[in-house]
Order: structure tokens, then C-alpha cells, then sequence
């Protein structure tokens, strides 16, 4: 008998295994037994045929109708012509050469079969050239364990590849299953019993061989479970460990650079800034690390919440960190965090105020002398606040007093980064992680287990609102004439404007078409081949200040840009020596230019939901009304078309995080794309089993709290570790 860790190789023999090796990557056969089946066909419910498309790999259960043996003088083109179906629909198969005549002895009209291959088109007739087959007999023409499997009134059709059809797997995993001793459970008893979860051998067996659809569901509700609880367990165990850990508190100081800065702030903060800054104030108190996540509605004020924040803990005498994905970003909020405390920022300098820090920028494209000023003020504790980039976390820099990392749009960064600039403390640090892409609750559940949570909603008073249009290019041009004409209007009225597109623009456009699909990899855009590249920025450039916005002062803004060029541009803009940027997603976070109230994106069907969401949020800062046109080819009732529809209809960015997560894999919400070697949760859905992962969550960490190394649990405990170690879990450290 044979357990999970068995070779593949060793029980079904390595003819069989090899293709499945080289398809799908499988070694053991725990790997074979992990691959579930994507359906179940049941005998005498045939599949739609009518439902097929040209070019799919299909594997379809069907009957056969006839079979037709066409001779020719040349033997090549005699062909064996076979209709497949029922009264839903019809397909062909089509076998060259007088020697496939043979297939006609197998392929008996009213027998039923499975039939592989890739569907084509020939004169408005859809085919299967020369597909493989598997022909369910009845009676005792198949005997022992192959009549068994065929026999079923269920039928498990799996993921497959040319080298490795669904029959050839489920033979696989037949033999396999034979040989299975019983496996050993590690869910605590009780907790199945809570939760009315079947074995774990019982839920392998009816995955693949399942006597009812109830069993089958029985099974994909087990392993559900299995990744859920695998991950809270993680979690819980981190969150155990992180509470466990020292820190230095620092409580709030009565008089001094927080309550200046209160004092001299000319808006009043919202209610939900309020609650959040007591609840970041009462953990900064605590001898032990916060680790918080912040997350808001696009303009709903985190850099403020945060400020505060910082400024608690200079106040007790450290420093506070903030990483930043570019250089743009970084820049931004050096020069927003100075400007909110002007004289509290001026430490020392003329015209600082009593009670003062400094704040100081580093990043990895700043020349020598300003770099060594730095990193001094840095080290020498005279900076409070140090804003930079990936520079941050380089071997040289140190802090004279760690106390707070903010680490802002943390999905852009990974844990070994994050970590870094957490070890350059004496002791571990308070953490506040922010993000402006508002979360869904079992996204941050599972890829933030391990924080807890603050959310801001209400918008600061004074914010204008933002209209949204889509402007449907091929069906009506003339709209984008209009939306050029309405850049025009706002610049005339005193406003600036943004145009957005996907790509920078080069004459490298095979690689830059490669970044640019992998950067979008994650979404569920429609692929259509024939589709032209997307706009660029260098040629829009051209384009428009020769044309629709000519006379107009108009500069570019993306990465490509050295760092001084990127900072001219954005402090020209700022300070309205410019109209208009032609700018690409650099702009997408953090840019605050309240007197810009007009943003075209351009070839908008090209980015993600909440992408578009935090672009539009980059207008309407101000008191001035904003508007966002959406131009797109898309055709109507097209899904990208369906995407733009959602954004202009809603500024609810919490409902729009819910459809984007709908529109992309799972496993790259969670982030681990960059690994290559983990797609996500195989049964569980962030969205669909919120129930289901609020329980793990809730025994992952009763279980923990007990026995925080589960040592009860030897079993659970090496999963854990395996889990803890593997490259593939780089999506938990995303706090």
C-alpha cells in the first residue's frame, strides 16, 4: 500500500506518469490526487454540443448518431465521417485515410463516448479532426476495476493536455486510489464535527469518485476547508508570535508636535479619521508591535491619519519610515507631509517653529551630496520623518530611532523588502500598512490575516464629485472630438487636465508589449489578437499638441523619465506652468493636484477596475467639480464594455473592489504572481465562501491561542511549517 509522498511514477508506471509529469508537473501521488476534476458529466445527460466554440480543447460526452466509411481511389483522402450528439446539437468527427476505417467498429451508432480534441470549423460545420475517444460499453465487454470506473453513472472530467487526456488521468488516479491505505486526519475531530466536514480519505475518494453530486460537494466543501483553515493557521500563529514580540510604546505626549499640528490644521478631520487616529494612538501606547492596515476610498484623507501617527511617535522620541513604490509617489508625499506641517517641519531652519522635526526625502536617483545629507539626517535622528523609495531599505541607511514603518500601496512591495526596512530597528517597529484600493472583507481576511483593519469611507467635506462617462470611440467618434473640446473648457476656465494611456512608447514596442501584458496579467480581459497595441504616451504627445490640444502647454510624465525630469514636470503641474500631463499609471496613487478637475483615459477597456478607479481619483481634489472620460473601441455588451459601465455608474470603491476581484484570478489578488509558482486557491473563493472562511479564521485562532505551536497537532503543525517556508506563501507577508 502507498501513502501521498508515494512516487507517481512507482504505482502507475512511468509511461503513464511522464506526460503527466511534463503537463501538469505531478511527482507524487498526493500531486495526481490534488488535481481535481473542473466538471462531472452524467450518463444520459450529454453535453451541449451547441455550447462549443472554435478552437477550444474540448472533452465532451456524447452519443454517437452514425457512421459513414467515404472510399476515394487514393487511399490518403478516403475518410471516415462520424456524427456525434443529440437533439441539442451535433458534431462531427472526421478521420483521414482508408486505415481509420477501423475506428468504425468502435464508434457504433447509440453507443456513448468520450471524444477529445480541438474543435474547428469546416464549410459552417464544427468538427474534431482525428480525436481521441473513449467508448463506454456496456455489459461485460470491460472487466474488474475498468469496468468500475466507466460504469459510473458519474463521470469526472479533469484539466487535460493533448499529451494526457481526461481518461488517461482517471485511470490514473483509479489505480492510485486502489492502493491508498487509509490517510491518517489531521482536522481535529471536533472541529469536522462542528463544521459537518467529511475525512479527508473520504473526501479524496469522492472527489474522484463520487456516488452522488451531494458526495462530490461533500468533498469540494472538505478541501475548501483544508486551504482556508491551512492559511489562518499561519496567520493565527503570526499574530500569536507578533503579540508575543516587545516593543517600545510610544504613548501620546501632551504638548507636543501632534497637537501642534492639530492646532494649526484649517479643516477638521472627518469622523472615521478621528476613530482610526484613537485606534493607531492606543496601539502605539502598547509594548508590543501595531500592525494595522489602512485602508480608504480614493481621497478619503490616509496620508493625514498616518501623518498623525508618525508625529505620536517622534513625539516619544523615534522616527517614523515611510516606503513608497516610486519616486514619483515618495516625492509627492515628502512634499504633502512638509506642506501640512510647514513650520513644524523646519527643525533648526529660519522660521521653524518651537516644537519641530525635519522631513527628508531619499530615493536611489538623488546625487551625492543631497544623498549624504540623507542619510545623516537619517542616522542621526535629526530627520522624524524619512519618506523614500526601495532606497530605503539598502545595507547603509540607518535610523537613529525606528519606531514606525508606513508602508504605502504594499501590494507593489514584497516581504523581503517589507522585513528589511523592519530590521533596521533596535527593536521591532509599529507597522501601519495603507493601501488605496479598498478590500474586500475575505481578501483582507486571508491575505491580511495577520493585520488588523481600519477602514475610511467618508470623504473630507469640501471634496467635489466626479462624473464618469464612457466615450465609445468606434461607435461615435465625434464624442472624442468632444472630450478634447472639454480638456480645451477646463484649461479656459483656469483647470489642468490629465490624459492617460497603457504604454510609455518605443521602438522596443515587442517588449514593452510584454511588460505591458504582464503588468495586466491578473485580469480577465477578453483576448482578441487582431487588436491594434495600445496608445502611447511619446505619440499621443505628438499627436495632440499638434492637433486637439494644440496652443495648450502639454507635457509628458512616466517611469522613463529621470527622476529630476519626472520631479520638474510634477512641480511645473503643481505649480500651473503646465495644462495638461500625458502620463501613464505613475499618476495612479498619490499625485494631489486639486486644481486639475478633467482626466481622459485613453483605451480605457485596458486596465483593471480599481485601476481606473484610482485614476479618476487624482480629479476633483479641489473644489472643482471632476470629470473622467472613459475612451474605449470596445463594442457594446462586451465584458470590457460591462467594466467601464460598472466605473462610470458607481464611486463606491468598496462595490467596485468586489467586481474586480470577480474579473481577476484569485490567487494574483492575493499577489503571488511575482512567485510564478503558485495560481491561487484551487477550491476556495474569496468572494463566494465568506461564511465558510470567517469560520476557519475564528478555530484557527481559538486552536493557536491554546497551543500556539500545535504541538497537539503534529500533523497540522508540519503543514504549517511546509506552508510557513514555501516560496508560494510570499502573499501572507504582504502586511
Amino acid at each position: 500500500m502507498i501513502d501521498l509522498d508515494a512516487r507517481l511514477d512507482s504505482v502507475i508506471g512511468d509511461r503513464t506518469a511522464k506526460p503527466l509529469q511534463k503537463a501538469f508537473g505531478m511527482q507524487t501521488v498526493g500531486d495526481l490526487l490534488r488535481h481535481r476534476p473542473r466538471r462531472l458529466l452524467e450518463r444520459g445527460e450529454l453535453t451541449n454540443l451547441s455550447e462549443l466554440r472554435v478552437d477550444d480543447e474540448v472533452t465532451v460526452l456524447a452519443a454517437v448518431l452514425s457512421a459513414r466509411e467515404i472510399s476515394h481511389w487514393d487511399r490518403k483522402k478516403a475518410r471516415l465521417q462520424v456524427i456525434i450528439g443529440d437533439e441539442t446539437g451535433r458534431l462531427e468527427l472526421i478521420f483521414f485515410g482508408a486505415r481509420s476505417f477501423y475506428h468504425a467498429k468502435e464508434l457504433v451508432p447509440g453507443r456513448q463516448g468520450l471524444f477529445a480534441g480541438k474543435v474547428s470549423e469546416f464549410r459552417g460545420t464544427r468538427q474534431l479532426a482525428h480525436p481521441e475517444y473513449m467508448v463506454l460499453k456496456e455489459g461485460d465487454e470491460l472487466a474488474g476495476a475498468e469496468a468500475d470506473m466507466y460504469s459510473a453513472k458519474l463521470i469526472p472530467i479533469y484539466p487535460a493536455s493533448k499529451e494526457a487526456r481526461s481518461w488517461v488521468i482517471t485511470r490514473a488516479v483509479w489505480l492510485a486510489l486502489s492502493q491508498l491505505d487509509e490517510l491518517t486526519d489531521p482536522l481535529p475531530i471536533e472541529i469536522r464535527a462542528r463544521h459537518g466536514l467529511i475525512g479527508l480519505d473520504a473526501a479524496y475518494r469522492a472527489m474522484h469518485q463520487p456516488e452522488s453530486r451531494a458526495a462530490w460537494g461533500s468533498a469540494w466543501r472538505r478541501f475548501k476547508w483544508d486551504e482556508a483553515f491551512g492559511v489562518q493557521l499561519v496567520l493565527a500563529q503570526r499574530r500569536h508570535a507578533s503579540a508575543a514580540n516587545p516593543a517600545l510604546a510610544r504613548p501620546a505626549k501632551h504638548g507636543g508636535l501632534l497637537e501642534a499640528f492639530d492646532a494649526q490644521l484649517p479643516f477638521e478631520l472627518t469622523e472615521g479619521q478621528v476613530e482610526v487616529g484613537e485606534e493607531l494612538a492606543a496601539e502605539l501606547a502598547q509594548p508590543h508591535p501595531m500592525q494595522r492596515l489602512l485602508q480608504g476610498e480614493v481621497g478619503s484623507g490616509k496620508t493625514i491619519v498616518a501623518l498623525r501617527a508618525m508625529l505620536q511617535v517622534i513625539d516619544a522620541g523615534g522616527q517614523a519610515a515611510l516606503l513608497a513604490p516610486t519616486e514619483v509617489l515618495a516625492s509627492q508625499h515628502a512634499r504633502t507631509i512638509e506642506s501640512m506641517l510647514g513650520p513644524l517641519a523646519r527643525a533648526g531652519q529660519l522660521g521653524g517653529a518651537d516644537v519641530a522635526t525635519r522631513v527628508t526625502l531619499l530615493t536611489g536617483s538623488l546625487a551625492a551630496a543631497p544623498r549624504r545629507k540623507a542619510l545623516l539626517e537619517a542616522a542621526s535622528g535629526e530627520a522624524g520623518i524619512v519618506v523614500g523609495t526601495h532606497a530605503l531599505i539598502q545595507e547603509h541607511v540607518q535610523f537613529a530611532d525606528l519606531g514606525l514603518v508606513v508602508v504605502d500601496e504594499q501590494h507593489r512591495f514584497g516581504v523581503e523588502q517589507r522585513d528589511a526596512l523592519r530590521g533596521k530597528a533596535a527593536q521591532p517597529p509599529h507597522l501601519l500598512v495603507m493601501t488605496a484600493t479598498p478590500i474586500p472583507r475575505t481578501v483582507a481576511m486571508t491575505v491580511f490575516g495577520d493585520l488588523e483593519t481600519s477602514t475610511l469611507r467618508q470623504l473630507p467635506k469640501g471634496r467635489a464629485p466626479i462624473a464618469t462617462s464612457v466615450v465609445p470611440v468606434a461607435e461615435k467618434p465625434a464624442w472624442l472630438d468632444r472630450a478634447w473640446q472639454r480638456i480645451r473648457e477646463e484649461v479656459a476656465n483656469g483647470r489642468q487636465a490629465y490624459v492617460v494611456c497603457p504604454r510609455i512608447g518605443s521602438s522596443e514596442l515587442k517588449d514593452e508589449m510584454a511588460q505591458f501584458e504582464a503588468d495586466m496579467a491578473d485580469y480577465d480581459f477578453e483576448q482578441e489578437p487582431s487588436r491594434r497595441p495600445p496608445l502611447a504616451v511619446v505619440d499621443m504627445l505628438e499627436i495632440l499638441s499638434s492637433g486637439p490640444l494644440q496652443g495648450l502647454r502639454v507635457a509628458p510624465l512616466h517611469g522613463r523619465l529621470t527622476s529630476d525630469e519626472k520631479d520638474r514636470t510634477m512641480l511645473d503641474f503643481a505649480a500651473g506652468r503646465l495644462d495638461v500631463l500625458i502620463a501613464t499609471t505613475v499618476i495612479e496613487v498619490g499625485v494631489d493636484v486639486p486644481n486639475a478637475s478633467v482626466m481622459a483615459i485613453l483605451d480605457a477597456d485596458r486596465f483593471g477596475v480599481s485601476q481606473l478607479h484610482q485614476l479618476r481619483g487624482r480629479v476633483g481634489r479641489g473644489g472643482h467639480p471632476g470629470l473622467c472620460l472613459l475612451a474605449t473601441e470596445s463594442p457594446q455588451g462586451s465584458k470590457a464594455r460591462e467594466r467601464l459601465d460598472a466605473v462610470a455608474a458607481t464611486a463606491d470603491g468598496f462595490e467596485l473592489a468586489r467586481l474586480d476581484v470577480e474579473q481577476r484570478r484569485e490567487g494574483d489578488v492575493l499577489g503571488v504572481a511575482q512567485s510564478g509558482k503558485y495560481s491561487g486557491f484551487e477550491f476556495l473563493s474569496l468572494l463566494r465562501d465568506e461564511e465558510l472562511i470567517g469560520q476557519a479564521r475564528a478555530e484557527a485562532t481559538t486552536l493557536v491561542a491554546g497551543d500556539p505551536y500545535l504541538a497537539a497537532h503534529p500533523l497540522l503543525a508540519a503543514q504549517a511549517a511546509v506552508l510557513n517556508a514555501d516560496d508560494r506563501t510570499d502573499f501572507l507577508d504582504k502586511g
